[in-house]
């Protein structure tokens, strides 16, 4: 990571960039765009069709309680990945653990969770704000690309490569696991385990991703790209690429505009609503296509 932000720094000495691109931070929170973009994207699909947007958002509240909890431990106040994933991880496997084992419609458990997850969070988060620069605690909502370290785009890169590795070892299962689990069933697909991977996933993916997009908008970079996808694609493959494409252009886009506008717009909530843009393209194009 120095040389490429060594690299970016001698470009703009250069010339060759502008003028933003002096700051080693936003060297990172670009790396890490083009890494959470892509993955974000890809899961999408997937979530859309198992209908999991508000499992998303209720992990992404989870990261609340898992930040206030980190930092009450004693973890590094800007880096408390090891509550943060403990806390979310179980979150996410005993929500999926209780939807498997009772009758409660899933939308009313997740909204369970959701209020709990709200509820305890800004408990522990007001506590913990008393011993902390309450700027920290909003990064931690909205997303920030001044907090992007390299220990957070090793976390990254370390689920991406795990994501890719299922993705290429199993990934046509799963898809199967998702849109038709009886027929799965019967061709020897373990599809509770997908279910649980799936979940797990989710969850890891939505945990490292809140450092740039925050705890309270990271469902929605999970849920509008693939929306968007959805609108406009005529297969599947168009579908997944489309997601991918949407997510990591939302990204991107959301990090720079604030960036070379000089805008104090937190990079969360410039990522989602430019998300939100292609999203409302999508539909106009859904709708021009349909009076042709």
């Amino acid at each position: 990571m120095e040389a490429l932000r060594q690299l970016t720094f001698t470009l703009y000495e250069s010339g060759y960039l502008p003028e933003m691109f002096q700051y080693s931070f936003l060297t990172n929170a670009l790396v890490a765009a083009c890494i959470m973009g892509p993955l974000l994207g890809a899961l999408g699909p997937l979530v859309v069709v198992k209908r999991l947007a508000f499992f998303s958002e209720a992990v992404g509240h989870g990261a609340l309680t898992g930040v206030a909890i980190g930092i009450l431990l004693g973890e590094p106040v800007t880096q408390p990945l090891v509550a943060l994933f403990c806390f979310c991880t179980l979150f996410a496997l005993l929500l999926h653990w209780i939807k498997s084992r009772t009758q409660i419609p899933y939308d009313a458990l997740v909204g369970v969770f959701l209020s709990f997850a709200i509820a305890l969070g800004a408990a522990l988060l007001l506590y913990v704000a008393k011993r902390v620069n309450v700027h920290i605690l909003e990064n931690v909502l909205f997303g920030s690309i001044l907090t992007v370290r390299d220990m957070d785009i090793l976390v990254l890169l370390v689920i991406a490569a795990f994501s890719i590795g299922l993705l290429l070892y199993s990934g046509n299962r799963a898809l199967l696991a998702s849109l038709s689990p009886d027929l799965a069933r019967t061709r020897g697909v373990p599809v509770r385990l997908y279910d649980y991977a799936f979940v797990l996933l989710i969850a890891l993916v939505t945990v490292a991703s809140v450092k740039v997009v925050g705890a309270i908008l990271v469902g929605a970079l999970l849920l509008i790209p693939a929306t968007a996808a959805r609108l406009i694609s005529r297969n599947g493959r168009e579908f997944f690429w489309y997601s991918v494409v949407f997510s990591t252009f939302s990204c991107l886009l959301g990090i720079l505009l604030p960036m070379a506008g000089t805008l104090p717009i937190p990079s969360g909530a410039a990522i989602v609503m430019i998300a939100s843009a292609c999203f409302i393209i999508a539909l106009g194009i859904r709708r021009w296509r349909s009076i042709q």
